[in-house]
């Protein structure tokens, strides 16, 4: 979580820049990730697909060179809107590119069996145009439903979840190639450890990501023209000088042969489509996490129009919010980066210099700031949650681990000729590779993680029928194959949805047994403030690296004093009670223990019964020393305070 997410709200407007020193940071590090993966999904095409350099080239780059920098501009105004709104100067905007996971999934799962099978590669196009304008029709229609529920979903479990995806599909492929040629990467890696993670500057001031590439790059090519490694070539600059020129997009009819033969695509469309909007949403909530609090309404349209308006324009990959806010917020990056970055990848795909990009940059020197991501995502998880919910996060994570590690059974034994069914599923248990278990686990893993760690927190937190609704949901979602199934389809895991059917009526047991448990467990991460706590008032730097939620007022039930014109003193009465005003906030247990530290005698921290009806964590005052202070009859303390 950002340190300035709770910046003091002032009076006086700030001054919003659409640029500043930061932005060079959150540049060079995102304008490397979503270039890395045009790269990749290029070369996915033109490999794998065998698709042709003009389809390539001259519909699918220019496709993306309209839809990203469309995207980016639109959360470059969301950022700025959330700057105004909250007069912060430290509002970072949220990345945006071709989805990571979509991106191997559309080539290897919906585009390749189509070529096999036809040996025609526009068909198989045709059939990655379709499947994406397949899940882009689902999530805008979880930008209806999205809201809600993230508002009911813990947030330990979503970033439990995100978590998981960071570990496994953000870091471990990047760490592995950065092992091959650990002289060029360690260099990189070195300056980015140094400069993100511990806030030295570089030499002359400059950017670190620069720094990072810049200093790998040279090394690599050092290496090369002494003879010394074959790492890059120098024909291949001069060759792809030669797929250089102006490639604009051009709308076409294509997607609409693709959805002549749909049936064959909802299998992964509609889970990915889940998938993405459950992404998005938990990407949402690292945003807040890290002090920006954005509309997931707003960015689930954004993604799903994305999505869409690039089918019609050639382009199979569907855009997507970017896992790592915080990481670019971290290292300085505000509205410009995303922005511009958008800008930049529109006319590298315009003009065809992807290729010239892939022969000049090693790999190695690109891929540490792929992991950097994945290690500040994964910390984060932890970072902005209660301790208590830690095992309720690494249950979320797991799903995304079993999805990883089917994958690499997958294609290892793809690239031998063969697959599972063929060696056979005891054989591979039989030499410790449950593959059965880790497929079915890892299927819709994003989803699946989400809702196994909202199960978790809500046994922690004693709320059993809140669990097993969860569990019921779990239960229809493998009955139709949408998570924890091989396919989807009608009772496509009949054993797993027996499994979260007996798994519901265990938990409805315990709630039942616990119904006349008055036992209150507060939830560590919240608190509601009501007096010089507040925005604006004295000590509310004291909350510096929380996150505001709401205005809120208690239920009428409690009795507020003016302890000396110094601050508020509250606490419960049986009658004549009233709503006191205050807000709410959301805090790691390092903020929460400078706030206990930091209250004047006689304050401390109690259950408080909201007008909702929610109990959280509350600051009180001791009723016998309240008592000897006059009554605010208002319950407002900050009304009260005005002249």
């Amino acid at each position: 979580m950002s340190s300035n997410s709770t910046a003091t709200t002032t009076s006086a407007p700030v001054q919003i820049k659409w640029w500043v020193k930061g932005d060079w940071n959150g540049l060079f590090g995102l304008g490397t990730n979503v270039l890395l993966n045009v790269i990749v999904l290029s070369g996915l095409c033109l490999a794998v697909i065998q698709m042709p350099d003009n389809v390539v080239f001259g519909r699918i780059l220019p496709a993306l060179g309209i839809a990203l920098p469309l995207g980016n501009i639109w959360y470059a105004i969301l950022a700025r809107r959330l700057a105004r709104r909250e007069n912060r100067t430290d509002v970072a905007a949220l990345p945006y590119g071709p989805s990571v996971p979509h991106m191997f999934i559309v080539v290897l799962v919906v585009m390749l069996p189509v070529f096999l099978q036809s040996g025609d590669p526009l068909k198989a196009w045709h059939a990655g145009l379709a499947w994406a304008f397949i899940v882009g029709f689902i999530i805008l229609l979880g930008a209806i439903f999205g809201p809600w529920i993230r508002k009911w979903t813990p947030r330990a479990a979503m970033l439990g979840a995100l978590a998981g995806i960071s570990i496994t599909f953000i870091s471990m492929s990047p760490a592995a190639q950065m092992w091959e040629a650990p002289w060029i990467a360690f260099v990189t890696f070195g300056f980015i450890l140094v400069g993100w993670l511990g806030f030295r500057k570089m030499p002359f001031n400059a950017p670190v990501g620069l720094v990072a590439v810049v200093a790998g790059t040279v090394i690599a090519w050092i290496a090369v023209l002494l003879g010394w490694s074959d790492i890059l070539k120098p024909s291949a600059v001069a060759e792809s000088i030669a797929s250089i020129g102006i490639y604009f997009p051009i709308p076409g009819g294509e997607v609409l042969a693709g959805l002549q033969d749909i049936a064959p695509l909802l299998a992964t469309a509609i889970p990915l489509g889940i998938y993405n909007f459950t992404e998005a949403m938990t990407n949402v909530e690292s945003a807040a996490a890290a002090g920006d609090r954005y509309s997931a309404r707003a960015v689930l349209t954004a993604d799903g129009l994305g999505a869409i308006i690039g089918s019609f324009l050639g382009s199979p990959f569907p855009p997507a919010v970017y896992i790592g806010h915080p990481g670019w917020k971290k290292v300085g990056g505000r509205i410009g980066y995303s922005l511009v970055t958008g800008i930049v990848v529109a006319l590298v795909c315009f003009s065809g210099l992807v290729g010239l990009f892939l022969a000049i940059f090693p790999m190695q020197a690109l891929v540490p700031i792929l992991l950097f991501i994945g290690l500040v995502i994964g910390a984060q998880a932890t970072n902005v949650s209660a301790l208590r919910y830690a095992p309720a996060i690494i249950l979320a994570m797991l799903p995304s681990l079993a999805q990883w590690a089917s994958g690499l059974i997958d294609n290892s034994l793809g690239a031998a000729g063969t697959n599972a069914a063929e060696v056979g599923l005891d054989k591979l248990a039989g030499n410790g590779v449950i593959y059965q278990g880790l497929a079915l686990f890892g299927s819709g893993a994003v989803l699946a993680g989400v809702l196994l760690g909202s199960i978790a927190v809500f046994v922690i937190d004693r709320r059993m029928y809140a669990a097993a609704v969860t569990s019921g949901i779990c239960m229809v979602l493998s009955f139709f194959g949408l998570i924890n199934a091989a396919q989807v389809g009608i009772n496509a895991s009949p054993g797993v949805s027996l499994g979260y059917a007996f798994l519901m009526i265990l938990l409805l047991g315990f709630g039942w047994a616990a119904r006349k448990d008055k036992e209150v467990v507060l939830q560590d991460d919240l608190l509601f403030v009501n007096g010089t706590l507040m925005r604006g008032l004295g000590l509310h730097g004291n909350l510096q690296g929380a996150e505001f939620i709401a205005e809120m007022k208690t239920a009428p039930k409690y009795r507020m004093h003016d302890i000396g014109g110094v601050h508020p003193g509250m606490y419960e009465v049986e009658k004549d009670g009233v709503a006191v005003s205050g807000e709410l906030y959301t805090l790691p247990i390092d903020v929460l223990l400078r706030v206990i530290e930091g209250e004047p005698p006689g304050l401390y921290r109690g259950p408080v019964e909201l007008a909702d009806g929610r109990i959280v964590p509350g600051v009180l005052y001791d009723e016998a020393m309240a008592k000897k202070h006059p009554v605010i009859e208002s319950g407002n303390w900050r009304d009260h305070m005005q002249p």
